[in-house]
This record gives structure tokens, sequence and C-alpha cells, in this order.
């Protein structure tokens, strides 16, 4: 980190009193928070890179590239504009790092942590004195607006609170009523894409001096970590945050809402905005990004949309996270799996070839960027892993290291309870499973695959056998009405067939082998 360390010393040294404030990787913005209402003059900052933390978990490499080059070019922005910066590499727990700095330095001052993990591995300086602990500013709801809007206590529904928050905010709102006369326009954001609009490639950024180093120290000291480097993939610094901002609201929103669920072999993102990692960064703060959508001049489903992402469900989930403490009153070690899946994670989803064209050509896009988006997320890796049976911790603990975007607070709401429907009807009202049709219908894997959608897919079978294993513990869900009256027709031996799929799959794939055609 030379040259990190040589731009970073080349602003001088401290003069006068200072307001000391830790900032952890993920609130990397000077427009929220302690750093937003004082003048640079009077402040002091604390940022910890610690090698202890990325070796944590096997990482994908692009994930800890992008952390670490946000963080570092993040200390010399705040150090350009006069902030003095104490830039500490502690190979292990922050806490060890920043009681030696408070011992230094004084009380430091901290936005609340986002991550459980971090709030928990602060809490003794939090109750020593030594952090003080204020709000964290860069959401766009609070727990009154949750509680209100969802209920102390769960069942929690995000249409619920959603409503609620639009009402109270005015967004998308006109006389009381919602613009256009529906909540929600997610029936008419249900097209496939056959190719037209063309897909815009996400934009390229650059690596300057900072960001190699980044890259260098990642492939001296992580090797083993899986996924690809792909340093001009990332924006590293806040004039490249905004640049990806005016490319997401020029290039892909006025296309997102039709095509929003609809995937390809041919794009990884196809109209998604790709904005997720830095917003859960806080190098764009959400307030931001909303404004951005809310002024784009764009039909009103792809903005209803896009606001209902980022409004709705990306504040929910992070409120259930929190009122469950990750989930911990559920279950004391957040391993809940209602449905009774212990299945070990197969091969597959680490880059073995599984035979399904659309599982290996996910997972390839996975450790190629760090990032899909949200519907193969849900409907290819985590219906894949439900159907199978994998545990429901241990697919979460997959995306948390794979997707460069996941931090406890998002990955475990998103994939332990509604992805794997691990907690039940907590947050959700059914398992999000599906048989081959929806694939073929929402996607064109199936036309690069061995398997025949309508008779040899394996995928429907497996839907087929999981309504039946578990059919006792769905029936409270209405929602699973007609898909559990449409197992109860199935004959004896077309049940038995299923069954014999699931086995037959399942073994399969836990060896490592690619399934084959009958």
């Amino acid at each position: 980190m030379r040259e990190f360390l040589r731009r970073l010393r080349s602003f001088g040294p401290a003069r006068g009193e200072r307001r000391w404030v830790y900032v952890p990787y993920d609130q990397l913005s000077d427009r929220a928070g302690p750093l937003a209402r004082a003048a640079p003059s009077e402040l002091g900052l604390v940022l910890v890179e610690s090698p202890w933390k990325a070796a944590r978990r096997p990482y994908h490499r692009q994930k800890l590239a992008l952390i670490l080059a946000n963080q570092r070019h993040f200390a010399l922005e705040q150090a350009a504009r006069g902030v003095v910066v104490r830039y500490v590499v502690r190979d292990g727990p922050y806490h060890e790092a920043l009681e030696q700095l408070a011992s230094e330095l004084g009380t430091l001052d901290v936005m609340e942590p986002a991550e459980r993990e971090l709030r928990e591995d602060l809490r003794p300086l939090v109750e020593s004195g030594k952090l003080r602990v204020v709000p964290h500013e860069g959401w766009l709801t609070t727990r009154d607006d949750f509680l209100a809007g969802a209920g102390a206590s769960a069942p929690w529904r995000m249409d619920a609170f959603y409503r609620h928050v639009r009402r109270t905010s005015g967004i998308l709102m006109e006389r009381g009523k919602p613009v256009g006369g529906k909540w929600s326009f997610d029936t008419e954001n249900r097209k496939p894409w056959k190719g037209d609009p063309p897909a815009p490639p996400p934009p390229r950024f650059e690596p300057d001096a900072v960001t190699r180093e980044v890259g260098e120290l990642i492939e001296s000291r992580f090797p083993s970590h899986p996924g690809t480097l792909d340093l001009a993939a990332l924006p590293a610094t806040r004039e490249d945050a905004q640049a990806l901002l005016a490319w997401a609201v020029e290039h892909a929103l006025p296309h997102f809402g039709p095509f929003e669920d609809a995937m390809s072999v041919r794009s990884s993102g196809l109209f998604h905005t790709r904005l997720s990692p830095l917003i859960n960064l806080r190098r764009l703060l959400p307030r931001e990004v909303l404004d951005a959508a809310l002024r784009a001049p764009i039909d009103l489903a792809s903005q209803e949309g896009f606001v209902r992402q980022l409004l709705g469900w990306r504040e929910f989930v992070r409120h259930v996270h929190s009122e469950t403490d990750g989930f911990r009153t559920l279950e004391r070690d957040a391993r809940p799996s209602v449905l009774g899946a212990h299945r070990a994670l197969p091969p597959a989803f680490w880059g073995t070839r599984s035979g399904l064209h659309c599982l290996d050509t996910v997972v390839a896009d996975v450790w190629r960027e760090g990032w899909t988006h949200h519907i193969t997320r849900l409907m290819v890796l985590s219906n894949l892993a439900t159907l199978l049976d994998i545990e429901p911790r241990e697919i979460t603990d997959w995306f948390w290291v794979a997707y460069i975007d996941a931090f406890d607070w998002v990955v475990e709401p998103n994939v332990l309870a509604m992805g794997t429907y691990g907690v039940g009807g907590l947050m959700t009202t059914k398992p999000y499973v599906s048989g081959a049709a929806y694939l073929a219908r929402m996607s064109d894997y199936c036309k690069g695959c061995r398997f025949d959608p309508a008779s040899t897919c394996p995928i429907t079978p497996l839907y087929w056998a999981f309504l039946a294993r578990n059919a006792a513990k769905l029936e409270q869900s209405a929602r699973m009405d007609m898909p559990l009256r449409s197992v109860a027709k199935r004959t004896e031996a077309q049940r038995a067939r299923d069954a014999e799929v699931f086995e037959r799959v399942s073994s399969t794939l836990a060896s490592g082998r690619a399934i084959e055609p009958a």
C-alpha cells in the first residue's frame, strides 16, 4: 500500500483539537452522520483495514477489492477536504485496533453499524464508553416506520410496510392515492427479454495506482479465495459512484420495469442498475439514488418497480433483521429450517458443472462478477437450493461470500428467510419455488440446455417432490392451495418418479458429477 500511504501522508500532519469518528467499511460517506455536521478542520477520521476480517470467510476476491479500494479512496477524499485521517491496518478484530486508538485519542464516535456482526465485535468498547454510538442516518426509514407499517410482531409483510411508507413520505402519491392508481406494477413487470432493446453493458473504470495496489494485495494475500478479480469493473471513488448512478438512470432504469423478472444467458444484469454494492457501502446514499430515480424521465412501471426495491424491500429486510436480532430470536445459532432441509451445498455452486444450463450459467456469472440480479438469485440459485433440501444456513453463507453486495442484514433475510423459506411465514407468504416452466418462460437458459423443459428437465419433478415432501407444513399458506391441489392429483407412479429424481439428482450433484439426460 505504498502509493496509498504516500498520498495520504502528503496532506500533512494534524493541527488543533479534533472530534474523532470511526467510520466502518460500509459507511463510506461524508453526507450522513458526524462527518456531515462538522467542519473538516474539526474532524479526525479513523478507518480500520482488517486482513483478519477478509480471511474470516472465503469472500469473493472482487468483494474484497470493492471494499478495500473504496475504503482507501474514501480516506484520500476525506484528507483532501481537510479531515485528518488515521488509517490503521490490524490483523485482528476491529475492537482491538479501536481500543488502542481510543486510549490515545479519547472516546470515538461511530454511527450504529449496519452489520450485526460488527455491532457484536464493538460491543465491549461501547459498554466501556470508549466508543459512542449515534443513530445510523443512511437509511430511508426508522424503526417507528416499520412498527407502524408492518406491526410490532411477526408475521411481517413488506406490502403493508411499503404502503405505509409511501403514504407518510408522499413518494409517488397524489392526493393521498398512489400515482397511476396502483401501489404496485408487478403484473406489468414480467416480460421475458428477447434481445430488444439491447441490454446496456456496464461501465468500466480505469483503476488507478491505489486500486491496483489493492489488487496486488488480494492476489498475494488471498490467492485461495474464489472468483475473478476484475479491477476495471470496480467503481472505487466517489466520482466513479456518481458515474455509475448516471449510467443507471440513463441506460438501465428506462427499461427496468418490464424486464425486471427476465433472465438471460446474454446478460447477467439486463436492465438492473448494479447500484446495490455502492448503496450498501454508502458510497451512494439511498436518498440520493431514490431522488435520482424520481427525477428520471422514465415510465411509471419502471419507476415504481425501482422505488419498491429501494424504499420497500431493502428497508423492510433490514428492519426484520434488526427486530429478530439476525433471526436469533427464533434460534440461538441462526440456523432455522422449518422445512427440515439439512443437505450440504453441492460443488456445483462453487463452479463444478451441474448439467443444468440455468444453474451453470448463473454460477459462472457469480464467480466472474460477484453479482447477478435479484431474480436469478431467487428463482435459479435459491430455488434449486430449496428444491434440493440444502440447509438454509449453508446456502445463505454461500451468498454472503459470493456476492459483493451481501452483508448479514441483507443476505440473511433475503436467503435464510425468503429464498429458502427457512423461517417459514415470518416475512413471506410462501416458498418461492418453481419448476422448469417458469424458467423457460422468463429466460433463454433452456435453449442451450440438454434437457427439454417440457419433458426431460429434472427441475419439474424436483418441484413436485418438494411439494409432496412438505405438503403438511405448507397447508397453512393460502397461496400454496393451488400447487398443493395439483401435487395431490399426481398418481402414485408420478410421485414415485418425482422422489426418485430428487434422490438421483441430489446424489449426483453431491458427488460433484453432472446430471445427464436419462
